[in-house]
Parts: C-alpha cells; sequence; structure tokens
C-alpha cells in the first residue's frame, strides 16, 4: 500500500514570486535537509537568480514554495547538489520557532520522504554545520533536534 503524505503548500504564483532567472533540478532524491532562518532574503540583498531557499515556513505555520521541490537551490555553498532548504521566515537568534512552524517542517520533511524528494534516510542539518555562520540562529538550531521524525 503506497501511502503518501501530502502538506499544503503556499505556490510562487500565489505569492507573487518573481520568475527564476534559471533552475537546475536536482538528479537524485536530497540526501540532506539544511535549515535556515530568513535573516537576508536572497533576490534583493545577494542579487541571487532566485529564491536560494527551496521552502520557507512562516511564523503562523504557513509552508510557503521557495524553488520548491527537486531544484538545486543556492542555500549552502559547496551543497546545493544534494540537499534541500527549508527556512524558517525570521531572525531566531534570541526567539524559538513557534510549534506551528515546527509542525510544518515535520509534516513538509514527511511528504518530502513520501513523495521520493527526499532520501529515506536523510541527515537534517543546521546551515552552520556546513559553513561558518550562526544560521539558522541559536533558538532554531537548539530545536532541530525535535524537527527530524521518527
Amino acid at each position: 500500500m503506497d501511502v503518501r503524505v501530502t502538506v499544503e503548500v503556499v505556490t510562487r504564483g500565489q505569492w507573487g514570486a518573481a520568475a527564476p532567472q534559471c533552475r537546475e533540478t536536482l538528479k537524485y532524491p536530497a540526501q540532506r535537509v539544511v535549515i535556515h532562518h530568513t535573516a537576508l532574503m536572497h533576490m534583493q540583498d545577494r542579487n541571487f537568480d532566485d529564491i536560494g531557499y527551496n521552502f520557507l515556513i512562516g511564523g503562523d505555520c504557513t509552508v510557503y514554495e521557495g524553488r520548491g521541490w527537486g531544484v538545486v537551490g543556492t542555500h549552502t555553498k559547496g551543497n546545493n547538489h544534494n540537499s534541500l532548504a527549508i527556512a524558517f521566515m525570521g531572525n531566531f537568534n534570541n526567539e524559538s520557532p513557534s510549534p506551528a512552524a515546527k509542525s510544518s517542517v515535520k509534516q513538509l520533511l514527511q511528504c518530502g520522504v513520501s513523495q521520493g524528494h527526499f532520501h529515506p534516510v536523510f541527515i537534517l542539518l543546521g546551515h552552520r554545520d556546513l559553513r561558518d555562520t550562526e544560521c539558522p540562529g541559536e533558538r532554531l538550531y537548539a530545536a532541530l533536534k525535535h524537527l527530524k521524525f521518527p
């Protein structure tokens, strides 16, 4: 019996995203999920060709499509071709993510595995695990252990 988990996602068109200037797809299911926070936005502040993240999570638990499933992001230099990025909207150095936002990420991760977008035994990392940065913030980084589902 094939049970697919789904999650409601606000599409790029629904939230008014600018069209990407280019788009590269992942060759295999992502082996890593990298968690970020949005202290900076990519297209305006960093001159990227599109938002760097695959999905964004609002404090109210809304899941927004960034680059989406199976698309190479520009979120963690040297690690973009085997991972997808999920960014919590906000700065989480001093504030914790809401329980609703954490629940949305758990659902998104389950959906990614059930639909074959993530390797079944993916690794969940904070941006700081791969680069010299404070991202995803102290409080969000401390919450990572509660995001992985059994």
